[in-house]
């Protein structure tokens, strides 16, 4: 993995924003979940003020504005409700001081340069039905957060062994242009076979088929996937970081009932603009 590049920044003299508007990031990949909740996955959306995330049965992702002020982070607060978990991607702000930190590490963001993607004969299209059989794979590999309604948010192919699903990747956040390539993992019966690369090239098949660039996020310490998908073609864009925190139990505000109400793919306007 290089390590002599420094990580990306947004612009270093910050966007004023103006009335009911924000700073924007540089780059769709800067701040991907939130490039993706205001675009390709808008429908997947809930707000509170100017937070967003998907909804809980989707994936954990929240989205803040890319210079968050105490009124956002009370946002969070209201939207998460108190004691709950946030958990943020390419987000490196500390988060207000009597938030207990329960999950932070590093992270590499890598984006297709030149990976040879192909389809896979033996790979199948996962959906709906499949979930039973995604979840307890998930549980089996550890591969990161996916939950029973993940598979909503793209392609999912699998390979199954006697019926029994031994390996798959989907696609995860879509910021306009680009798709996240996500749960890549293989059963502990069936590695060393390269399943895991022709699935990655199978999902990055379909995603250069649509127009659109792969991209994808690993644990910084985990330097066997990171060679893995250098291998294939993916270069290192930037370093990242990935949170989780605690809403403090005593946080006095609480949601919106029209937030509460309107359930995956409100974008109702709520709260501060």
């Amino acid at each position: 993995m290089p390590e002599a590049i420094p990580p990306l920044t947004n612009p270093s003299t910050p966007r004023v924003p103006g009335p009911g508007t924000e700073p924007e990031a540089s780059h769709p990949l800067d701040n991907p979940a939130r490039a993706s909740l205001t675009g390709p996955h808008a429908h997947f959306a809930e707000r509170y003020g100017r937070i967003l995330r998907y909804h809980p049965d989707v994936t954990p992702w929240l989205a803040l504005p890319d210079v968050p002020d105490p009124q956002d982070w009370a946002d969070v607060a209201a939207l998460a409700g108190p004691g709950a978990s946030v958990t943020l991607t390419a987000f490196r702000e500390p988060p207000p001081a009597d938030w207990e930190i329960v999950f932070q590490a590093e992270g590499v963001q890598l984006v297709d340069e030149s990976v040879d993607a192909a389809p896979d004969p033996e790979a199948v299209l996962l959906g709906p039905a499949d979930v039973p059989d995604m979840l307890a794979l998930v549980e089996r590999t550890r591969p990161g957060p996916f939950l029973p309604r993940t598979v909503e948010l793209g392609t999912y192919l699998g390979i199954r062994r006697a019926g029994v699903l031994v390996a798959m990747a989907g696609e995860r956040l879509h910021p306009p242009g680009w798709t996240e390539i996500s749960a890549v993992c293989t059963d502990s019966s069936v590695r060393g076979q390269g399943l895991a690369t022709r699935l990655v090239r199978a999902v990055a098949h379909g995603v250069r088929e649509r127009g659109e660039t792969p991209f994808l996020h690993a644990a910084a310490s985990n330097t066997s996937a990171i060679r893995l998908y250098e291998s294939l073609g993916f270069t290192l864009r930037r370093t990242t970081a990935f949170l989780s925190a605690l809403v403090p139990a005593d946080a006095g505000r609480h949601a919106d009932a029209r937030t509460r109400g309107q359930g995956a793919g409100s974008l109702e306007p709520v709260g501060r603009q």
